[in-house]
């Protein structure tokens, strides 16, 4: 009998997740870490938060605004939406994250005009004429309770898509390096780094150099949240290193044999690092440490996204992405920046973000940051 000869032959595809994917992703942990750095101010009124709070609603804001789109730009076809609602799938982690989406945009937009209702009014009678007409039909007296209400659902909806994002890719076991309980965690601490970042940014931007307590604040929050980041990355290093686990050895294994994903490490942690240095030592500059904080973040979920899909699942090798030019690559990630520069001109410019109302002060008049004046919008 003649030996049978079987030859396996490898089959290069596409990468499933597209950069929109990333800018997706990276918009919606901004948003979510964003407001749950504004929380402490508009839920529970804490008097020292409220200048922080007022930056951070901006942000989460801005941000949860133009992450649907980028979701929706990766589906090619938007249609493709409702297809979730028509069709639920109640095992997939995809599906669900369909109706905790939606819910945590339409929470926040609600939460943030309760927040600025009662500036909303004010502004009626010192802001344009033109828009007079609606500034004084959105505005009205503070409604502590409801704000209150508002700001837990948002909470328990940004919860719950963290928990879709970053589960969509933990139960992928195809994927080690995706495989791990510690996947959502990590997603979590680095968009609580990118939110300060932003906040930074903008509070740099809009306000400028002379609010150094609120800059403080910020850095604080980005120290502390790069603490977690690390700590959760020094534990993952541990189940990898000491084989309690053979998704973690198999995720060691495919970064320690291969010297691009070494360099990717340890360019990793020098980003890491990096905002956590310009925080320290140059604390005046809260928008140079906001900068690489962004950069981290941003750079943290195109090396989860789009290098981890650069290793086959079933074969040997490696299969680089090239990054387009076109909508599908780079031009996409330069109109999402677009979209979010837009973003932060109008609503900065209409609503009165730097007047937010808390709970505790409702019986006073709204505190304004330095640098407006209360008939400014």
């Amino acid at each position: 009998m003649d030996p049978t000869i079987i030859e396996m032959v490898n089959v290069s595809r596409e990468v499933a997740w597209l950069p929109w994917a990333v800018q997706y992703f990276f918009l919606i942990g901004l948003s979510i870490g964003a407001l749950l750095i504004a929380l402490p101010g508009t839920l529970f009124g804490l008097p020292r938060w409220q200048r922080v709070s007022a930056i951070a609603l901006l942000v989460a804001l801005i941000t949860g605004l133009a992450a649907p789109v980028a979701l929706l730009a990766d589906l090619h076809q938007p249609f493709r939406f409702y297809h979730f609602y028509l069709y639920p799938q109640t095992s997939s982690w995809m599906a669900w994250g369909a109706f905790f989406l939606p819910a945590y945009v339409l929470l926040l937009v609600m939460h943030a005009w309760l927040v600025y209702r009662p500036a909303l009014s004010e502004q009626a009678e010192t802001g344009p004429r033109l828009l007079s007409g609606l500034f004084r039909r959105l505005g009205g007296e503070a409604r502590p309770r409801l704000q209150q209400a508002s700001g837990l659902a948002a909470l328990l909806a940004a919860l719950a898509v963290l928990t879709y994002t970053g589960m969509e890719l933990a139960v992928v076991a195809a994927r080690p390096l995706w495989h791990t309980p510690l996947l959502p965690w990590q997603l979590f601490a680095t968009a609580l780094v990118g939110a300060a970042g932003m906040a930074l940014l903008l509070q740099r931007l809009l306000v400028g150099a002379g609010d150094a307590h609120t800059v403080r604040h910020l850095q604080r929050l980005l120290i502390g949240s790069a603490i977690g980041v690390a700590a959760i990355g020094l534990l993952w290093l541990f189940l990898g290193f000491s084989g309690t686990s053979p998704s973690y050895q198999q995720a060691i294994t495919q970064l320690t044999r291969n010297p691009g994903w070494q360099l990717n490490a340890a360019w990793t942690a020098l980003a890491l690092v990096a905002p956590v240095a310009a925080a320290w030592l140059l604390p005046r500059h809260g928008w140079l440490s906001g900068l690489l904080a962004l950069h981290f973040a941003w750079m943290f979920r195109w090396s989860v996204f789009m290098d981890v899909q650069s290793l086959p699942k079933a074969a040997a090798g490696y299969q680089p992405y090239v990054l387009p030019f076109g909508t599908d690559g780079l031009l996409g990630i330069v109109g999402t920046a677009g979209l979010v520069v837009f973003l932060v001109l109008v609503l900065s410019s209409l609503l009165p973000w730097q007047r937010p109302a808390l709970p505790a002060l409702t019986h006073h008049a709204p505190a304004t940051l330095p640098g407006h004046r209360p008939e400014e919008v």
